[in-house]
């Protein structure tokens, strides 16, 4: 059965972001992940890892000027350095957070942005992004986000995302599998898995189409736990939903599959 890692920008919202690795860890938790840490210093999240016995699975890199409504900047011509100094402070972080998977966000490019510019940008800030995080032994990500969601998303399907990752050849670069932006997307789910299991880096769950917990909606997700485990992943699979009610009264599905492990 797969490892759980509880994404802290979604889950337990009851509570301030540097509570929620308390509440994880009360649950059963023993990994997390989340958007972005770069409002707290590394030694503070440090501590709260540390305090809880949590394993750092994941963030992203700094993904521009969020509050106005950027996604990454990694696809976005004209913005290298900006993307470069970025990669540094997620660096950062990384090594003192334990950490050994950065996410680099592709972005919205601007109306009017000229796609083979876009995809040559992506391609290009992935190769450096690459080549700073594989001294450190950390694994770049790329991951397809769906266009409802995120109008405009420059990756948005498996393809798109395998096809990015080939060009730019970077042996620590692989793709982030999130189930249901896939499902949104493309469906196909496990026939997709299989597909690129030798190219996946990390996988992320949530219930479809609303975004719940993975036991509610349209995906079944007992089959596909067995899939995975079936295609040889052996990583976190991140639970990046958001909780329909209070997060710990969602959480059945959570102990149901604990209690059988």
């Amino acid at each position: 059965m797969p490892k759980f890692a509880a994404n802290l920008s979604m889950m337990f919202n009851e509570v301030p972001f540097l509570d929620r690795f308390a509440a994880a860890a009360d649950c059963g938790f023993q990994g997390v992940e989340f958007l972005f840490p770069y409002e707290h210093a590394p030694e503070v999240v440090e501590k709260k890892l540390r305090d809880h016995h949590l394993e750092m699975v994941l963030f992203n890199m700094p993904p521009g000027d969020w509050g106005k409504g950027e996604r990454g900047i990694t696809s976005i011509p004209g913005r290298e350095e900006e993307f470069r100094a970025g990669v540094d402070k997620a660096l950062l972080y990384a090594e003192r957070l334990g950490n050994v998977r950065l996410h680099a966000m592709a972005g919205i490019p601007p109306a009017g942005s000229d796609p083979a510019a876009c995809r040559a940008t992506l391609i290009e800030n992935l190769k450096y992004a690459a080549g700073r995080l594989a001294p450190q032994g950390i694994t770049l990500l790329l991951e397809a986000i769906n266009t409802r969601d995120m109008p405009g998303f420059f990756v948005s399907t498996q393809a798109d995302s395998h096809s990015i990752c080939s060009a730019a050849g970077a042996p620590n670069l692989k793709m982030q599998m999130d189930l249901y932006h896939m499902q949104v997307m493309e469906g196909d789910l496990a026939m997709k898995l299989k597909k690129y299991a030798p190219h996946c880096g990390h996988i992320q769950i949530a219930g479809a189409p609303e975004r719940h917990e993975p036991d509610t909606g349209e995906v079944r997700y007992e089959y596909l736990y067995r899939v995975i485990d079936e295609i040889g992943y052996t990583g976190w699979l991140g639970c990046e939903y958001r909780p329909a009610g209070k997060t710990v009264d969602g959480l059945g599905w959570f102990r149901k599959l604990s209690a059988g492990a």
